[in-house]
This record gives structure tokens, C-alpha cells and sequence, in this order.
């Protein structure tokens, strides 16, 4: 079995801290279980820290869990490994909101000749021939229309 890569040794006022957390108050589910698992995986306790396993089995909890609070909390800082972790990607927006009115008025507005209805396709062939946008691929014109509830082949839509 592989050695531990992180091991947590918690100081006495980081015990406390803990330990008053779990017994006293109001706070998160997840915010308790983080600090149970801190508990439990301290070496400075008697009888040292307990395997990830025995936690899992414990505290119903995934090893992989485990195992992300206790790097959390020797690479960061207690704070870090009680709370959630911020998503560390962000995709960016494809249309900004100008972009997003213009595209819901053309998906409103009359279609083309020849065309019975609008579609995804065609509303994204539009957008760009039209100077809104650079590029554009449909998917993104349907996610889109999704979000503002703006459905180009219904009816009753926008």
C-alpha cells in the first residue's frame, strides 16, 4: 500500500477549533463532515491518524474525498479545507448580451425567403453574415435561445 502523500497533524488551537465545530452550532453538512475527516486523519491524537478507509467506512464519506480535504488542508490552510473548493475553470461567455438581443430579434424577426421557419443552422449562418458575430456554431445558438426560453420553432415562442 502506498505511503500517505498528506499527512495532517492538526495544533492544539486547530483541534479546538474543530472539535467546537463539530459539537456547537449551525454549519453545513459538508463544512462538518470536512472537519470529522480532519479529526479523524491527525496524527497528533492518540493512537495517530486512522487510515482512509476506516474514515470512509466511518463517516460514509468516498476515500477520494478524503483524500482531496487532507491535501487541501497541508497544501492551503484549515480555512481551505473546510470550505468548497472555487471551480478552477471558467469558460468564458460566447455572446455577450448585445450579441444575445441581436439573436433573439432575428430569431423573432420574419425568415428568409424559401424558409419556412428559422433554424439553429440558419439563424447562426445569419448572425455572422450579418456582422454580429465572427463565428458561430449552431450549438451554441441553441443553447442560447434555451436560456432566454426563446424557441425559434414554436409557435408561441419570444
Amino acid at each position: 500500500m502506498p505511503q500517505k502523500r498528506y499527512i495532517v497533524a492538526l495544533s492544539c488551537e486547530e483541534r479546538e477549533t474543530l472539535e467546537s465545530l463539530t459539537t456547537t452550532g449551525k454549519t453545513s453538512v459538508y463544512k462538518l463532515n470536512h472537519a470529522r475527516i480532519l479529526l479523524k486523519a491527525d496524527i497528533n491524537q492518540e493512537g495517530g491518524g486512522w487510515r482512509d478507509q476506516d474514515i470512509s467506512d466511518a463517516l460514509d464519506i468516498s476515500v477520494s474525498t478524503i483524500e482531496r480535504v487532507r491535501q487541501r488542508f497541508v497544501a492551503q490552510s484549515l480555512e481551505a479545507a473546510l470550505g468548497r473548493q472555487t471551480p478552477s475553470r471558467t469558460k468564458p461567455r460566447l455572446l455577450d448580451g448585445e450579441q444575445e438581443a441581436h439573436l433573439i430579434a432575428l430569431a423573432c424577426a420574419e425568415t428568409p425567403e424559401g424558409q419556412g421557419k428559422w433554424s439553429v443552422r440558419l439563424l447562426a449562418d445569419q448572425l455572422v453574415e450579418l456582422g454580429y458575430v465572427e463565428s458561430i456554431s449552431h450549438e451554441t445558438v441553441r443553447q442560447t435561445l434555451k436560456k432566454t426560453n426563446s424557441n425559434p420553432g414554436c409557435r408561441n415562442a419570444g
